[in-house]
């Protein structure tokens, strides 16, 4: 029987996949990691800044992390006290469910959770968007400055396999900031606005598009990479489906 490996999470996805499929694993998360709800493990700050020398303290046999939402000098620093780290890259929705594989069985999983296969099923038959053509859109992740999706996000190929196609997808930047004028010129058939990393919110974010729709999603649902899978393409699409009625 393999023995379960302590582990820190550095990226929230992560921290539910690990905890819903090697329970007891865990040993530390940031304090952005709020699934499952029930998590009670010490925290170790956030993505962007985490305690690295509470991290040693916790004694990590390993710290998982991601390319995109944790910075270099950080897992440089924990490989520089002896610490092994994962790191994961996640640009699609297949490459997902490869990385999800990866850092379960890495992390001590002895076999493939019951939600992963449910998630691949979900997207194998996710229905697109009624339409002869895809739905056109804009996705702002923030405002003061507007940014929004860019090239080569798994935000954006969620959307694209639900018959989306954002308009910024060939961007120079992942995630480039846009005037607001600009967003509202390209004429987009649908704009897109989840809850996070910027809370958009009926009354934060729609008005400044009048006249186009919006779409208000789960920001957890468009850009994490874990048991939500499962449930994103029923949910998202519902709520694009209803945004352009």
């Amino acid at each position: 029987m393999r023995a379960v490996a302590r582990v820190v999470s550095l990226v929230p996805s992560l921290t539910e996949a690990v905890a819903s499929s090697v329970p007891g694993a865990l040993v530390g998360a940031t304090d952005w990691c709020t699934h499952p709800a029930e998590l009670d493990v010490p925290r170790i700050g956030g993505t962007k800044n985490p305690d690295v020398e509470r991290i040693i303290d916790l004694a990590p046999d390993l710290v998982i992390a991601n390319e995109e939402e944790n910075r270099e000098p950080d897992l440089a620093a924990l490989r520089a006290a002896g610490l092994n780290v994962l790191v994961t890259e996640v640009r699609d929705v297949p490459q997902a469910f490869r990385e999800l594989t990866r850092v379960i069985q890495a992390c001590g999983g002895r076999s493939r959770p019951d939600w992963l296969d449910k998630a691949e099923a979900a997207w194998q038959a996710a229905p697109p968007l009624p339409g002869s053509r895809p739905t056109t859109a804009v996705v702002p992740i923030w405002r003061r400055p507007w940014m929004v999706l860019g090239r080569d996000t798994f935000a954006g190929d969620v959307l694209a396999r639900l018959g989306v196609h954002h308009l910024y997808a060939g961007h120079a930047q992942r995630y480039p900031r846009i005037p607001l004028e600009e967003l509202r010129a390209v004429g987009p058939d649908l704009v897109v606005l989840p809850d996070e990393p910027y809370r958009f919110a009926a009354d934060d974010g729609p008005e400044a598009f009048p006249g186009l729709p919006c779409a208000l999603v789960s920001g957890r649902l468009l850009t994490w990479y874990g048991p939500s899978l499962a449930e994103a393409p029923q949910v998202l699409g519902e709520a694009l489906r209803a945004a352009l009625r």
